[in-house]
């Protein structure tokens, strides 16, 4: 099989007959052969063992036909490697045992060393290249959502100590931030060294701002990550996660390929708040896929006819797959986004 490159033309917005997808979470507890491995090992436990991260990273490339591949990772993983405890904590998700509190939390984070902390996220990267048909996106959590594990202590709805670090102590803030965006740039760098061919940022929990907070508070961060990687000839996305539609308009200068959106907003209005300048990503509702399949097949249309009618379009979920997710219905939606696309693109209706 030739290498599949339809995901990066996409990204840069070049001629492709068919439209793309894979989808964030792709690894994950839907399928059985996963949920059996997690009855052995913790999602930590996984991305410590190279060789079992890649075959998990590379079970939705062949059982679904998507068009890249993610690395199967934690966005908590780098924080590990500047001096932060955690675990991930079943239904709840991360917990920090040394939350950051004070100007002394901040002050003992150490620089990231890639090399010699996260090497085994290297050798992953590095097997998967060899093995991979199709690209390897990589990816790392963005510094707001980071912040606020790092701050609350565990997953939180309210972001009541994170916004009151940001409102309250701003110069701490932004320290804080100034520190998680080297740790960011380090990282993503040594992804694409070792082998990654995309990245995305995933700012999952920053819809949790305004749009005047979010170029306060984050906006300097993202820009400046983006910025100095410049430089990487890789696809570069940004994901501002759940309900951050009301912040795309502020994107319009951002150094990334792609944005991600959500199913909140439109693929035509979304294009329309960021400027025309950037690739898109996403956006079927991931519960949609509970529905049966002729009705997800229109959601999915609909979505495809939208897509098309501009360059650089990959067709995605608007967030992260959930357990109860079909395998079954993955695979046809895939199948369905390849040929439908197809014949829309190449004049076949």
């Amino acid at each position: 099989m030739a290498y599949n490159d339809r995901f990066i033309r996409a990204c840069r917005r070049q001629q492709i007959d068919t439209v793309p997808v894979w989808y964030m979470r792709q690894a994950g507890r839907y399928d059985p052969e996963y949920r059996k491995i997690k009855e052995k090992y913790s999602l930590l436990e996984i991305c410590r063992q190279p060789e079992l991260a890649a075959q998990v990273t590379l079970m939705p490339v062949r059982k679904l036909g998507v068009d890249a591949a993610i690395l199967y990772s934690d966005i908590m993983n780098p924080v590990a490697s500047i001096g932060i405890d955690f675990d991930i904590v079943k239904n709840i998700g991360p917990v920090i045992e040394n939350p950051i509190r004070s100007a002394a939390d901040i002050d003992r984070l150490t620089p990231i060393d890639v090399e010699r902390d996260l090497s085994h996220i290297l050798e992953t990267i590095e097997i998967l290249d060899r093995e991979l048909e199709v690209p390897l996106i990589t990816f790392a959590g963005a510094p707001f959502t980071i912040a606020s594990y790092l701050i609350e202590g565990r997953p939180s709805k309210s972001y009541i100590r994170t916004k009151s670090m940001m409102y309250g102590e701003p110069e701490l803030w932004d320290k804080l931030m100034y520190k998680l965006g080297d740790m960011v740039i380090a990282y993503l760098r040594a992804h694409i060294k070792h082998g990654g061919k995309a990245f995305q940022l995933f700012d999952s929990w920053v819809g949790a701002l305004t749009r005047q907070d979010f170029e306060r508070y984050v906006w300097p961060t993202v820009s400046r990550i983006f910025a100095e990687l410049a430089d990487l000839d890789v696809p570069k996305i940004y994901f501002p996660g759940v309900s951050s539609g009301e912040l795309l308009p502020a994107l319009t200068t951002l150094q990334a390929d792609v944005i991600g959106l959500d199913w909140r907003v439109s693929i035509e209005e979304g294009r329309r708040r960021i400027g025309g300048k950037f690739a898109v990503q996403g956006n079927l509702d991931p519960y949609v896929l509970t529905a049966p399949m002729p009705v997800i097949k229109q959601y999915a249309k609909d979505i495809i006819d939208q897509g098309v009618q501009e360059p650089g379009f990959i067709f995605n979920l608007g967030h992260g797959l959930f357990p109860e997710a079909s395998l079954d219905k993955l695979r046809e939606l895939t199948e369905y986004v390849h040929e439908y696309s197809h014949q829309v693109i190449t004049g076949q209706e």
